[in-house]
């Protein structure tokens, strides 16, 4: 079997059937397999995926603080700004464009932590980058980890019930997941270590990772807005953990053939564009798949890519070394030929009524 075919935990129900057909779970076998994989007190393995959600749970109340206690116009714009623009944006940056596709290269170490803490310290990036790998290599077909067609919950709960890696990998599979994620510098667990845990993240680096962030960020929040302004951004930035879920089902067309002449060229599968998380995020998502190791996926000068400009901004800084960037390639792949051919069928059906109308 192929590295990517089963470095990922495969749930209960499996990916596919015996005639290679994707499996769609029912709501209560997701839910199974979702609360069975959280369950730590059963198996030790399942602590990342548990990690995850009770970071989550954990800015539940402070949500709560700013809908019931510190709400008022200026809070809720702070909570759009902080969930919508810079959360969402960083997340690109980071987990997506860095982590997972290597898009572009920090000068030094420093830099690379910079940008990986410039936001609350919220999704693993274990979760995240190998999983996403699986996603461009399987995309749309069984064994994508967040297949739309398998319905909304398939993708929301992907994160604990199909993006873990496996618990049982030999230790040469073993080695390639570092080499995944050697470049993140997040320090992973020793092959013995990756036994017992069932992961490539530490648990207590990861919980020491959690409490330094969280800490910074707390009191960096107080300092300019007291406890309303933290309270309000650490709310957003749970907003924001919970939607983050439902992006890969949209960005699919929710499992339908929604692709639109012009505007989304990638036809490998059904990954589109949309307007609302290329603006905020930089997430233009059917050109990401046409180019995934480019720094750079809003090609049209109509698509805003906020990553993109970060990632510029700290090249002329030099903290930044080098980047893909792949617009030139659309336009001569992709957009140029499709304006010529277009251009073409128009002056073709415009002779035809020149034609008709001599007749």
């Amino acid at each position: 079997m192929a590295f990517l075919d089963h470095v990922l935990q495969p749930p209960a129900y499996g990916w596919e059937d015996k005639q290679g057909n994707l499996v769609k779970p029912e709501m209560n076998q997701i839910f199974k397999e979702f609360f069975a994989r959280l369950n730590v007190f059963k198996d030790r393995k399942n602590w990342l995926p548990f990690f995850s959600w009770l970071k989550v749970l954990c800015l539940l109340p402070f949500f709560l603080l700013f809908i019931f206690k510190f709400f008022s116009v200026w809070m809720l714009a702070a909570a759009f700004l902080y969930s919508m623009i810079i959360m969402g944006t960083h997340g690109t940056i980071w987990h997506h464009r860095y982590c997972t596709h290597g898009a572009y290269k920090f000068r030094n170490a420093f830099w690379r932590f910079f940008t990986q803490n410039l936001t609350i310290n919220v999704i693993p990036e274990e979760i995240y980058v190998v999983s996403h790998h699986v996603h461009h290599a399987k995309s749309d077909q069984p064994g994508d980890p967040y297949n739309a067609q398998a319905g909304f919950l398939y993708c929301f709960l992907a994160d604990v019930n199909h993006q873990p890696i496996a618990k049982d990998l030999n230790g040469q599979d073993y080695h390639r997941v570092t080499l995944l994620m050697k470049h993140t510098g997040v320090q992973g667990n020793t092959y013995k270590q990756y036994q017992k845990w069932g992961s490539y993240v530490n648990p207590g680096r990861a919980v020491m990772a959690w409490a330094l962030s969280w800490s910074f960020w707390y009191l960096a929040f107080y300092l300019l807005g007291g406890h309303a302004l933290a309270c309000t951004l650490f709310g957003a930035a749970g907003f924001w953990a919970v939607g983050v879920r439902t992006f890969n089902y949209e960005g699919h067309g929710k499992g339908e053939h929604v692709q639109r002449e012009g505007i989304d060229f990638n036809q490998k599968d059904m990954s589109v564009n949309q307007l609302w998380p290329g603006i905020v995020a930089g997430e233009w998502h059917n050109n990401h798949h046409l180019f995934p190791k480019s720094a750079r996926s809003g090609f049209k000068p109509h698509q805003i890519d906020l990553a993109w400009y970060y990632i510029k901004f700290m090249n002329k800084l030099g903290a930044i070394s080098s980047y893909k960037d792949s617009k030139k390639d659309f336009y001569e792949q992709y957009h140029l030929p499709y304006l010529q051919t277009k251009a073409s069928v128009n002056n073709e059906v415009k002779t035809d009524k020149q034609l008709v109308i001599k007749l």
